[in-house]
């Protein structure tokens, strides 16, 4: 079937030579401000929602589309648009999804109107399709060995932590400007990263003795919208309503069918699922599954305690996440090197070990008295070993597929990333909304019913309605931070518990070390250099 083999690496420049330090350093500079554009518009919006609401005279469940869709239409096309940039060129595809995001994002900043809105999110999704997955594949496909694992621990820093930073410079913008201008922030970078693709990064692509993976392609899609809807709109709607429940279904027996198909295709297959039973792939995938799941339930959590535990505006509980990022990039660089010392399933194990350790110090330390400071100890723990896990598990996913075939691999690892996201927003929200009401439940008694039924809605409805209770309302605001807390370490536990799961596996079954590229007998590799 396949033949292990080193992975090979592309003639970039125009003269078939090996890229020199100057020229590698550009490119990976390109490709990561191409990726902060695509990260920070994934939640730059959330900062925005009463701003949209009021301009559109919008419901809310419109203004979630608004930032949803996006989300929606980037995860469902990452494999199909992964393979097409692997034949086509990574170049050009990267040159069409930088033009066609920059224009989106100039519609959305002008948009007069939510059905204009939604769908330059809806173009601004597709092309970010186009970006991420030729981002990461261009390092894999470009870089030699020796610098390889530099290059993706800086692609990663990025990815795990320019949400944040985007959604910090959103809230800037929000604060001192206006809502509109949060558009300009990823077109400024997109017309960055354009002139810099053109300039530096070199074109590859992949000759395939197959043709496309259409079915496959279309059932990927479908399966990704369906899931991702249910994570998305479970919360909101109603688990068991049937749109809910018609998407779970509908999203399952595409991942199934998608599963036989490419079983049946094999090595014609758009992603030869085969290649789950290997350590580095299987492992890679989990982790990043979980972490990423993690780190965005993280933020569900700690968003409303900064603003209505803490009392905090929405730019400064966006400032107090920073130190989690700034570590998590700042140990994506250094992963690289660690894995080389010890090994990537020592450094992976290292890493979920100290998650799990910072999500044990949250819960253990919340406290209303104790604010920031409380959990301070526990964010740092979780950037680092958000840091420490994600780079060996990027690069074990990468190194897992073929060279034809980085452009679908490094679509898979964006794929995992965001289910993870989904998946850790929709479960650990639900786990700390359910914990606050089982909560306040026993401290309502002498509130009003009506004020009452409003707290037990949330938080911030807690607060926004106690100025109705009179003399009670000191009561009803210390009852509705001292709930959250309590919900917040169930969440917390839940996290604990998961990683815990996590560590064993990682621990006994994570990749061996650094896996070499699985080369397809059946698919020939050209590289056409260009500038």
């Amino acid at each position: 079937m396949s033949t292990n083999q080193p992975p090979q690496t592309a003639a970039p420049t125009s003269g078939g030579g090996t890229p020199d330090a100057r020229q590698l350093r550009a490119i990976l500079i390109a490709v990561s401000i191409a990726l902060m554009a695509v990260i920070a518009s994934v939640s730059g919006l959330n900062v925005a929602q009463t701003h949209l609401a009021v301009e559109f005279g919008a419901s809310q469940n419109t203004v979630l589309w608004i930032i949803n869709i996006y989300t929606l239409a980037l995860a469902a096309l990452l494999l199909p648009f992964g393979a097409i940039g692997d034949r086509l060129g990574r170049k050009p595809m990267l040159i069409t999804g930088l033009t066609i995001f920059g224009a989106a994002g100039i519609v959305a900043g002008l948009a007069p109107s939510a059905g204009v809105m939604i769908a330059a999110r809806v173009a601004a999704g597709v092309s970010a399709a186009m970006i991420m997955p030729i981002t990461l594949a261009v390092i894999t496909s470009t870089f030699p060995e020796e610098r390889r694992g530099k290059a993706i621990g800086v692609w990663t820093g990025v990815a795990g932590g320019g949400g944040i930073l985007g959604m910090f410079l959103s809230a800037l913008l929000v604060d001192v400007a206006d809502w509109r201008w949060l558009f300009v922030l990823p077109v400024v970078l997109v017309v960055v990263a354009l002139a810099m693709t053109l300039e530096s990064v070199p074109n590859s692509r992949e000759h395939s003795a197959h043709p496309f993976d259409t079915t496959g392609a279309l059932l990927s899609a479908v399966a990704v919208i369906g899931l991702i809807f249910v994570l998305q709109e479970g919360p909101e709607r109603g688990w068991t309503a049937p749109v809910t429940l018609i998407s779970l279904i509908v999203g399952v027996i595409a991942a199934v069918g998608f599963a036989a198909w490419e079983l049946h295709r094999r090595d014609a297959s758009l992603l030869d699922v085969r290649l789950f039973r290997e350590r580095g792939l299987a492992s890679g995938s989990i982790t990043l599954l979980v972490v990423f799941g993690v780190q965005a339930g993280i933020a569900v959590v700690l968003f409303p305690f900064f603003q209505a535990v803490l009392g905090w505006s929405g730019l400064l509980s966006t400032m107090a996440m920073m130190p989690m990022a700034v570590m998590m990039m700042m140990t994506s660089g250094l992963a690289p090197k660690m894995a080389a010392r010890i090994g990537a399933r020592s450094t992976m194990t290292v890493g979920v070990a100290l998650s799990t350790l910072g999500l044990a110090l949250m819960a253990l330390f919340v406290s209303v008295d104790g604010g920031y400071l409380s959990i301070l100890a526990g964010m740092l723990a979780m950037g680092v070993g958000m840091g420490l896990s994600m780079t060996p598990s990027t690069e074990a996913i990468t190194s897992s597929l073929p060279r034809a075939k980085q452009g679908v691999a490094s679509a898979l690892n964006d794929v995992t990333r965001e289910f993870g996201t989904a998946l850790g927003v929709a479960m650990l929200g639900a786990l700390l909304s359910a914990g606050y009401r089982n909560a306040i439940d026993d401290k309502l008694d002498s509130i009003p019913q009506q004020a009452a039924d409003t707290a037990r809605e949330g938080i911030a409805n807690a607060v926004e309605v106690a100025p109705n209770t009179g003399t009670h309302a000191q009561d009803l605001i210390h009852a509705a931070q001292q709930s959250f807390v309590d919900g917040w370490r169930q969440a917390m536990w839940a996290g604990v518990a998961v990683m815990g799961v996590l560590l064993v596996y990682i621990a006994l079954r994570g990749p061996k070390g650094t896996a070499p590229a699985i080369a397809d007998e059946t698919e020939t590799t050209q590289t056409v250099a260009a500038r």
